[in-house]
């Protein structure tokens, strides 16, 4: 049995391992050492994930957490009963909390858990996701993102990133031509309109399209000055993508745009034996299930389309400080998911 005192350990030493995207081979190790010593079939698999897997049989319940994260460091501390570090919330401590209540329900027969950290997860490739598509068939699959204890995700907006360029000729800042910051700003400008008018009659973040401006970026060698964009667009369910691409170009005028990183909405059915075991633990736990829809993107957006098995979101963690400077997580909290995590894995 895992006591807390080792389930907290083990977080705190995942978040001791800086891992932002493409970074993670240290904490990928780390894990794999974790899981090890607790009775796991433990390994790196060909996109670098950390894979854990207890018991064998046909039935495979699959926890597929994100082992990277945003950069920007946080020094790991413990404060009133908090535990600070990069990671915490999104999304280490859901991974840790697989790991743990994994380990705590133990291998059933003709059943196996497969615990995954997935590489990569907060850049556009979701290299570590992908991988899996075709070499595993999981039966159920719990997505490691912070939802707090008591509440399951059932939904996400989809995403479509774009890169925007223009080159002009420098002229005098007195003359009667904009320069390319101008062109560049007037684009942003346009998409915002653009978004506001497709939004008009839509209440529900989930089905508006909302878009952020990323970076910004502008240069000139004394003959040519060049303006960049990156924009993000969150996407609602529904939404024609290549006619959305269209109007986009039909924006740009002189400058040029590239699309990538673009991934569907997804909203998972609530009727499931897997929701309604999480029904029940909440329940048994003290809480009382609330479903949520999330205006951003995960893992589910990438597996849910293709897989379609019963799928949710789930982890302990104020979402809202995700890829903040403040990120931190609280220990109870984390443990109140772990035995909630435990009932499930149990029950299935």
């Amino acid at each position: 049995m895992v006591t807390a005192s080792e389930a907290e350990a083990l977080l705190e030493g995942l978040l001791e391992q800086y891992s932002p995207s493409r970074r993670e081979s240290g904490a990928v190790a780390y894990l794999v050492r974790r899981m090890a010593a607790l009775g796991f079939q433990a390994w790196v698999d060909g996109a670098g994930n950390a894979v854990g897997v207890l018991g064998e049989g046909e039935t495979t319940v699959l926890l597929l957490g994100h082992i990277d994260t945003v950069p920007g460091y946080i020094p790991v501390r413990r404060h009133d009963g908090r535990l600070h570090g990069r990671g915490a919330v999104d999304a280490k401590g859901p991974l840790a909390a697989f790991v743990v209540a994994a380990a705590r329900a133990g291998a059933r027969a003709k059943r196996r858990i497969m615990v995954v950290g997935a590489v990569e997860e907060e850049a556009a490739t979701s290299k570590g996701a992908r991988y899996l598509l075709s070499r595993v068939s999981p039966s159920v699959v719990v997505i490691g993102e912070p939802s707090g204890w008591d509440r399951v995700t059932v939904a996400y907006r989809g995403r479509l990133l774009l890169d925007y360029e223009v080159q002009q000729e420098i002229g005098h800042t007195a003359g009667p031509n904009g320069g390319a910051c101008e062109a560049a700003v007037t684009f942003w400008s346009e998409v915002q309109t653009y978004t506001e008018m497709f939004n008009r009659d839509r209440r529900r973040v989930f089905d508006r399209l909302d878009p952020s401006l990323r970076t910004m970026h502008a240069e000139q060698d004394g003959f040519i000055e060049t303006a960049s964009l990156t924009i993000g667009l969150r996407l609602p369910q529904g939404v024609d993508l290549e006619a959305l691409k269209a109007d986009l170009e039909g924006l740009a005028g002189d400058g040029s745009v590239r699309f990538y990183g673009a991934e569907p909405a997804y909203r998972a059915s609530k009727a499931t034996p897997l929701a309604r075991a999480f029904v029940r633990a909440i329940d048994e736990e003290g809480g009382r299930l609330q479903f949520k829809v999330k205006s951003g993107t995960s893992d589910m957006n990438v597996v849910g389309p293709v897989w379609q098995v019963p799928i949710l979101a789930y982890g302990p963690g104020d979402s809202s400080l995700d890829h903040t400077p403040r990120e931190f997580i609280e220990l109870q909290e984390y443990h109140r998911a772990i035995a909630v995590l435990t009932r499930v894995l149990q029950e299935l």
